[in-house]
């Protein structure tokens, strides 16, 4: 694979995970700092209480067009504001070079920001997104059809190997950084304040943002756990078990808290 294949993959692979996860970000900023357990991508299984209206973001304002007066997260808050205005910067670098012959009134122009308004960044992180995306894989560089047969001038052209390369670093940077503060990123963590309820071992969380969320016990077989031996030899808790882990977990700190008191 070339260098420039690769880089529209990773590109356009890195700015989708952004858009689908969005809207779990600014759930976030609205919502205390998460714990290690429950994994996000169980939350609403593990704890039935969150209400599914807050999931409905999809006419909120771009944040950086928005106060924030109190924001629960502020590591998600800023998370948000930076991711958004580097894309929109992005963007602005991106149309510089490839719409310089883009008429004014076409409907998919990039519009910069001006002193009388926000431009295309009134739309929020979706559609500049998307835009880039397009620019990514050279949309609309062919010349175009009109209605009267003749043909019309493509609204961008390519887009440069250098600013290829620079919209790759882009967009993983803010993939990246957004895995993290979702606490979606690949990494194995230790559940703190949880030992395992069968033998009293280390319980350890293993996320990956392509994979669903599983743990297992630091004890290995000897563990008496109903569940599955991994290939290290360790009882695993895939994601079909972790609701039953999770009452498990519930029913012994319950039992702690009753023991202390």
């Amino acid at each position: 694979m070339t260098y420039a294949a690769l880089a529209h993959r990773e590109t356009v692979d890195a700015l989708r995970t952004v858009r689908e996860l969005w809207g779990e970000l600014l759930v976030a900023i609205e919502t205390p700092p998460a714990d290690v357990w429950p994994p996000r991508q169980l939350a609403h299984t593990l704890r039935p209480d969150v209400d599914g209206d807050e999931l409905l973001v999809a006419d909120r304002a771009p944040l950086v067009l928005r106060e924030h007066p109190a924001p629960l997260n502020v590591t998600a808050l800023d998370t948000g504001l930076a991711i958004e205005r580097t894309l929109f910067d992005l963007a602005d670098l991106l149309a510089a070079v490839t719409q310089q012959y883009t008429p004014l009134d076409h409907p998919r122009r990039w519009a910069f920001r001006a002193d009388s308004g926000p431009g295309s960044r009134a739309y929020g992180l979706h559609w500049a997104a998307l835009w880039i995306e397009g620019r990514v894989l050279n949309e609309d560089t062919e010349p175009e059809l009109l209605p009267d047969g003749t043909l019309a001038a493509p609204p961008f052209t390519a887009l440069p190997g250098h600013l290829l390369h620079e919209a790759r670093r882009t967009a993983r940077s803010a993939e990246g950084r957004l895995l993290r503060t979702l606490g979606l990123d690949a990494r194995t963590v230790p559940i703190p304040d949880r030992a395992c309820p069968w033998c009293g071992g280390e319980l350890l969380l293993h996320r990956h943002p392509d994979v669903q969320p599983a743990v297992t016990c630091a004890t290995g077989e000897r563990c008496g756990a109903p569940v599955p031996l991994d290939e290290r030899g360790r009882r695993r808790w895939g994601v079909h078990e972790l609701v039953a882990l999770a009452s498990a977990l519930d029913v012994g700190e319950w039992q702690d808290a009753a023991r202390a008191a």
